[in-house]
């Protein structure tokens, strides 16, 4: 792989592609529990309320997305959308299976810790996240 024409992410086109895929991945959960919404009512804390009697299925929605797209694409739908993708840091090539899923957890623990694994972001050089040091991961500019 050519290196030298690798430039990294902005941490902006790496934050609205996060919005991107919450929303996606929110869409996608509301659709699935679309009955246990409409039960309980549709307001927003109706909606959060069923979200979080299904935690642990939510949980594993985003791990599953996260892990398949990042591992099968090197970008989920959102970082296809702002033209950024992830690489193995070592090789600058392709992030294996494990590398895909090891980074999908810290993500999860990063979001349920207030997002302070995506802080690190901020203050490397490199910006990556904490699920990226953990991963062995960059993200950069298609």
């Amino acid at each position: 792989m050519n290196t030298e024409n690798l430039e990294l992410a902005s941490n902006r086109k790496r934050a609205l592609a996060y919005v991107i895929d919450d929303f996606l991945v929110t869409f996608i959960i509301v659709a699935m529990f679309w009955d246990n919404i409409v039960l309980n009512g549709t307001d927003l804390v109706s909606v959060l309320a069923v979200m979080n009697a299904f935690i642990w299925q939510v949980l594993l929605l985003k791990f599953i997305y996260q892990t398949f797209f990042i591992w099968y694409y090197g970008a989920t739908v959102g970082k296809i959308i702002t033209k950024i993708r992830v690489i193995d840091f070592n090789n600058f090539g392709r992030v294996s299976l494990l590398t895909s899923a090891t980074r999908s957890v810290f993500r999860l623990i990063s979001e349920m810790f207030f997002y302070f694994g995506f802080i690190f972001a901020f203050f490397t050089e490199s910006r990556q996240t904490l699920h990226d040091k953990v991963g062995r991961t960059l993200v950069i500019n298609a």
